[in-house]
């Protein structure tokens, strides 16, 4: 009688990149806090339902004090994805995983063999063992190199609601960027209309990224972690063609015409 030794089944384990906002604390954690506070309040749900990680590489702080630290930031409905920098002996079963930086990741598809008899189990183990005692020479193939785009161009307004997230590189708008849309580029930004939602470039650490738009009307723009709101910003800008450029950690301003 034959017997099936194996169910054949198809598991598809997907890999995929995620776009995750990470904040760096100082200290003191409590002024920092206040600053977040303010952050939140002038930006309205900026952290709801975004990947968050934790970076604690830079702050010299004890278990005890990262936990409330967790803790005070889930009461302000920040939720903590992963920690990044933390010694395992801060971490706790109850906090977020430890992180390390994010790679590309590609989907990855696991396979099950097909259903075998007990002689073709048999007959493969042989096989097995042979291998292992005159191993085949193998084969090393050329590695193949895909591209990466390096911009990403969208032909229409973004409306309100909308996030463009693009950290390979430059984002183009053909149109404006309506109040309550937010674009996120790892280069730069550049927006052929009216820029009134948020704008944040250089999101994984290009201090080099501007943003260049034809009329400056934003909630928030930013360069590599270094953000401004609108009442923060200069009046006199508003309503003008600009570029944004980060200089040491200042947000420079230039009118084009």
């Amino acid at each position: 009688m034959t017997k099936v030794l194996t169910d054949a089944r198809s598991i598809r384990i997907k890999g995929r990149s995620f776009l995750a906002v990470v904040l760096s604390p100082d200290l003191p954690l409590d002024q920092w806090l206040e600053r977040l506070d303010d952050l939140a309040a002038r930006s309205a749900g900026f952290f709801l339902d975004r990947p968050v990680v934790l970076d604690v590489s830079e702050l010299s702080i004890k278990k005890a004090e990262l936990k409330q630290l967790i803790d005070d930031l889930a009461a302000r409905k920040v939720r903590i994805m992963g920690i990044e920098g933390a010694r395992p002996s801060q971490l706790t079963p109850e906090m977020p995983p430890a992180m390390k930086g994010g790679k590309p990741a590609s989907d990855v598809e696991v396979t099950a063999q097909e259903p075998e008899t007990e002689a073709e189990a048999e007959a493969e183990a042989e096989a097995d063992v042979a291998a292992v005692v005159s191993p085949a020479p193998q084969r090393h193939e050329a590695p193949q190199v895909r591209a990466i785009p390096q911009s990403l161009t969208i032909d229409e307004p973004v409306r309100s609601g909308q996030s463009i997230i693009f950290p390979e590189g430059d984002i183009t708008i053909v149109g404006s960027v309506a109040s309550g849309a937010e674009v996120i580029a790892g280069g730069s930004i550049h927006i052929y209309g009216t820029l009134r939602g948020r704008a944040m470039a250089g999101s994984i650490g290009n201090s080099n990224a501007r943003i260049f738009c034809r009329r400056l009307e934003a909630e928030l723009i930013a360069i590599d972690g270094i953000y401004k709101m609108a009442e923060d910003m200069d009046s006199s800008l508003r309503g003008h063609a600009v570029q944004l450029s980060l200089e040491g950690e200042t947000i420079m301003a230039d009118v084009l015409f």
